[in-house]
C-alpha cells in the first residue's frame, strides 16, 4: 500500500513535531509519509510570548534529541517576584524543574518563536536524511494558505489561496493555533463562539530595551483595574518582554480589538496605553517603548473546547482543538505530546485513519480535560478592581509564601500530564541535535 498522504496546516510548534515523529516510524524510508506542511506567513513566524515546557513535554524534547538544544535557547528566567510600585520585592518564588510542582516558572522557558524555529529545522533536517534514503520527506509550503477543503471518497481535496493548485490527501491535520481556519473550515465558522470559550482576559506581548531595573528575574506588578504589568528576561534577544493584561469582560472594545489581528495594532496599541497609562511602577516606560516596538502582538485569553477533534479524515492538533489558555501554563506541552501520540496512533493504525483518530482522541482526552480545568473565578479573584482587594490579594500571597502553602497549592494546581509516563510506538530515537 502507498505511503500516506499527509496534510499539515501550520508550520509552529505542533506541525513540524508531528512531521518529525511521523517520519521516526519504524519502517523504510521510502514506506514513510508524504508530508506537507502549509504556512500562512512566508516564513517561520519570530513572534509570541514566552513558553515553557513541563513533564511529558520534556518527554518529548528528548525523544526528538532536542533537549540539549531547547535547554541552550532558554530565556534564563530565574523565577516571579512580584514588586510594589517602588519596584521593592515582597514576594517571590523560584523557577523550578519539579514536574510535580506547577511554578510560575519552568526551568525550561523560551520564546514562541524560538521553539519553532527549532521545531522546524529539526524536521529540515530528518526530511533531507529521509530524502537522500529514498523518501518523501517533508515539503514545505510558506506563503499560503487553503481557500477550500471539501472530504470526498475517502479522501480531502483542497485548494491552495495563493498557487490555486488543488491537490489530494488522505489526511489534513489542522495546528493552525487558536483562530484556526481549518477548524472553521470543517467544523463550521457559525459555531466559533461555542468553541471558543473566552476567559474575559486581554493581553499585549512586545519586547522593549532592557533597563538597570530589570533582572533575571520576572516581575510582576498589579494594581487596580484588574490590570497586570510583567517584565521578563530574555537571555536570547538581550531584550525584555512584556505581559500587559486585563480582565474585562464589560468593554467590548477590547473583544473587538483582538479580531482585527495584525491589521489593527496601531488601534489595539493606544487601547492598551488607554488601559495602563496611569498604572504606575515603570508604565511611562513600558508603554513610550511599546509605542515604537515592532513585535508587538494582541490577543485574547481564551479555551478551545470541542466535543470531537475529528471529522472524518480531518484532525486538529495542540491549540486549534484544544487551546488550555496561558492560565494553565499547558499549551505547549499539550501541543507536543498531542503530535507525539497523534503520531503514536497513526504508526499503530497505519490502514485505518478512523481507528488511529479515535486511538489520539481516547488518549488525549483526560490529559486536555485535565490541563483546560481552571479554579472558577481564578482570573477575577486574582486580579481584584480595587485597591482595597489588590491589598488583599497581596496579603494572602504573602501568607501563603511565608507558611510555605503556596508549594502544596501549587502541586494540587500542577497536571497530572506534566507527571504521567509516556506510551512507546517504536519511533526511532534521535540522536542530540544542536542547530
Amino acid at each position: 500500500m502507498a505511503p500516506l498522504n499527509i496534510l499539515i496546516v501550520g508550520c509552529g510548534i505542533a506541525g513540524p513535531t508531528l512531521a518529525t515523529f511521523l517520519l521516526l516510524s519504524p519502517v523504510p524510508a521510502t514506506e514513510k509519509p508524504r508530508i506537507t506542511i502549509v504556512e500562512r506567513s512566508s516564513a517561520i513566524r519570530s513572534q509570541g510570548q514566552n513558553i515553557d515546557i513541563r513533564g511529558v513535554g520534556v518527554a518529548v524534547i528528548r525523544k526528538l534529541g532536542l533537549e540539549a538544544a531547547v535547554r541552550a535557547a532558554t530565556t534564563g528566567e530565574e523565577g516571579v517576584q512580584w514588586v510594589t510600585k517602588e519596584n521593592h520585592v515582597w514576594a517571590s518564588i523560584p523557577a523550578s524543574g519539579d514536574a510535580g510542582f506547577h511554578s510560575p516558572t519552568s526551568d525550561i522557558e523560551i520564546m514562541r518563536g524560538r521553539l519553532a524555529e527549532i521545531c522546524w529545522n529539526r524536521s529540515k533536517a530528518l526530511s533531507d536524511d529521509i530524502q537522500r534514503k529514498g523518501g518523501a520527506g517533508i515539503d514545505f509550503i510558506f506563503g499560503d494558505h487553503l481557500s477550500d477543503l471539501r472530504q470526498e471518497r475517502a479522501k480531502v481535496c483542497v485548494q491552495f489561496a495563493k498557487s490555486g493548485d488543488s491537490k489530494t490527501y488522505d489526511l489534513v491535520v489542522g495546528a493552525d493555533g487558536l483562530h484556526s481556519e481549518t477548524r472553521k473550515m470543517v467544523w463550521g465558522a457559525d459555531g466559533e463562539e461555542e468553541r471558543v470559550k473566552q476567559l474575559g482576559m486581554y493581553g499585549a506581548f512586545f519586547s522593549i530595551p532592557p533597563a538597570d531595573t530589570d533582572t533575571k528575574w520576572r516581575r510582576c506588578f498589579h494594581t487596580a483595574g484588574r490590570r497586570v504589568m510583567m517584565l521578563r528576561p530574555d537571555n536570547q534577544s538581550g531584550r525584555t518582554t512584556v505581559f500587559l493584561n486585563i480582565v474585562n469582560e464589560k468593554d467590548s472594545r477590547l473583544h473587538d480589538a483582538a479580531r482585527n489581528g495584525h491589521d489593527g495594532v496601531e488601534a489595539q496599541k493606544g487601547l492598551i496605553k488607554e488601559y495602563f497609562h496611569d498604572a504606575g511602577w515603570e508604565s511611562d516606560r513600558v508603554l513610550g517603548e511599546m509605542m515604537e516596538t515592532k513585535d508587538f502582538y494582541y490577543e485574547t485569553v481564551a479555551q478551545v473546547k470541542m466535543e470531537t477533534w475529528s471529522k472524518e479524515k480531518v484532525v486538529l492538533l495542540g491549540d486549534a482543538g484544544y487551546c488550555p489558555s496561558p492560565m494553565s501554563g499547558m499549551g505547549t506541552t499539550l501541543a507536543m505530546y498531542g503530535a507525539y501520540t497523534l503520531a503514536g496512533a497513526l504508526v499503530q493504525h497505519p490502514q485505518d485513519i478512523s481507528a488511529a483518530l479515535a486511538k489520539y482522541e481516547q488518549t488525549m482526552r483526560p490529559s486536555v480535560d485535565d490541563a483546560q480545568r481552571l479554579m472558577p473565578g481564578m482570573l477575577r479573584l486574582m486580579n481584584p478592581e480595587t485597591p482595597w482587594g489588590v491589598c488583599m490579594v497581596d496579603t494572602v500571597i504573602k501568607f501563603l509564601i511565608w507558611t510555605r502553602l503556596i508549594r502544596v497549592l501549587m502541586m494540587l494546581k500542577g497536571s497530572k500530564t506534566a507527571t504521567k509516563p509516556v506510551d512507546e510506538y517504536g519511533f526511532e530515537q534521535l540522536p542530540d541535535w544542536r542547530e
